[in-house]
Parts: structure tokens; C-alpha cells; sequence
């Protein structure tokens, strides 16, 4: 069970789930690189640094919703020279989904995207691609990392607790799980490690083609909102029900 009497200042604890530093220590002891999925976002630069403290070697790969967004391309060629590495970027199984089914289509393209016959796939597939197309690793024993937090909300809490922080049969780890918001924070002040500009427009990273997103991107980038439009014509009309 959940200790709620626990120190705030204190991870969370979970009857029965492995604490994220032995977690941690353990991918570091086994020596296999651990891939990343990073999003950008707060938690997953939390993870990562926490990775790479306890001397695990992190793969990273980037999954975009909308192909040459130029502030998330610019944000990750900024994380690109701060931890060193190349990020691949492949596209998020929403893109596959939100075309398929037809989402801010106009009519003229609903033939040509059936017809495409469009794979949805999920991120296990994304995993194993990455494993054996672009960093040469088993794809049997490479563990994908997120940044997933019980204290983030009450649905991941849940998870945590009845699936663990460890998913053997899904080969994912949640390796700050335990981490509270005051940990994530304090780990992205010791390295000095910024946030992407998504923080300042939306308090979030980039996540959805719902009013939150686009009128802030309308407002601060219109050459990446009219990219958004050339392949969701119809996303405009977010603004235009909001009266924008």
C-alpha cells in the first residue's frame, strides 16, 4: 500500500515496489544500454539524469506528433549538445492513429489516407525497431525507460501499484517512480539541465491537437501552426469554436 504519512520531502513509498535507486543501480550493474523514450519533458530529463548518474548508458529516441515542428527540432538539437548524443526521432503511434482515423481531414484526403493503409504500431514495435534497426541492441533485454511518476497523478500511482515499476513482459522500467516533483526539480537545477520553451507556452511539453496547444503556437511560432495545418487542415477549427 501507499504510505500517505510518508516525509513529503521523502519518495513515495509502495507496498511491494522495488524503490527507483536499486532499480536503477541494478541497469547499471547488468551493463545494457537502456533506451529513453524522451518527450522532452520535465520527467523524462529527470529520468535521464538520473540514468545516467547511477552510470546506466541511455539510448535515447524522440517520437513526434507532427513531422518538423521547428521549436521541438530546435529543442532537441539543444539536448542534443547537452547530453552529447544524437536523438533519433521516428513518429508517435498517435500520428498513425489520428490519421487513420481521419482526425481535422478534409474530404479530398480521406480516399488517399485509406488507401495508404496506414500500420498503427504500438511502442513495443517502436522499441524493437529502434533495437535492431538503429542501435544494434537485443531487443529481448533492452529495457525502455520512461519517466513515469506514481505522484504525478492518481491513474499512474495505480499503475505503479498494480503493474509495477519493472513490466518484464512489456520490457519497460519507470526508473524515478518514486520521485516526487521537489526531486525532479531539484535534479534539473544541479545539472543546470533547462526546459524547452513548450514550459513557457503551455506549462507542458507539446502533447495534442486540442485548443491548449494550438493557439499558443498559433500566437508564438504560425510557421510551425500552418505545418500543423498541412497535415490536419481542419485543426483550425479548435480556434475557430473557441471564437480565436
Amino acid at each position: 500500500m501507499i504510505n500517505p504519512a510518508a516525509d513529503q520531502a521523502a519518495p513515495i513509498v509502495i507496498e511491494g515496489s522495488t524503490p527507483s535507486a536499486e532499480i536503477r543501480q541494478h541497469l547499471a550493474r547488468e551493463g545494457i544500454p537502456v533506451l529513453l523514450a524522451f518527450s522532452r519533458g520535465k520527467d523524462s530529463l529527470a529520468a535521464w539524469l538520473a540514468l545516467r548518474d547511477a552510470g546506466v548508458e541511455v539510448r535515447p529516441f524522440h517520437l513526434y506528433l507532427v513531422p518538423g515542428l521547428e521549436f521541438v527540432d530546435e529543442s532537441l538539437a539543444d539536448y542534443e549538445r547537452y547530453f552529447g548524443v544524437t536523438i533519433p526521432q521516428l513518429p508517435h503511434p498517435s500520428l498513425f492513429r489520428w490519421l487513420n482515423n481521419l482526425t481535422f481531414q478534409v474530404p479530398e484526403r480521406i480516399r488517399i489516407i485509406e488507401a495508404a493503409q496506414l500500420p498503427e504500431p504500438d511502442y513495443v514495435d517502436v522499441s524493437r525497431m529502434l533495437c535492431e534497426q538503429y542501435y544494434d541492441l537485443d531487443p529481448k533485454v533492452t529495457f525502455t525507460a520512461d519517466g513515469i511518476r506514481a505522484a504525478d497523478s492518481p491513474n499512474r500511482r495505480t499503475a505503479i501499484k498494480g503493474h509495477g515499476a519493472v513490466r518484464e513482459h512489456v520490457i519497460k522500467v519507470s526508473p524515478v517512480w518514486d520521485w516526487r516533483i521537489k526531486h525532479v526539480r531539484a535534479a534539473l537545477a544541479e545539472h543546470k539541465c533547462p526546459l524547452p520553451i513548450d514550459y513557457e507556452w503551455f506549462n507542458r511539453t507539446f502533447d495534442g491537437l486540442d485548443l491548449r496547444f494550438l493557439e499558443p503556437i498559433k500566437n508564438n511560432a504560425p510557421a510551425d501552426y500552418d505545418r500543423i495545418l498541412e497535415w490536419f487542415p481542419l485543426a483550425d477549427l479548435e480556434l475557430f469554436r473557441a471564437g480565436l
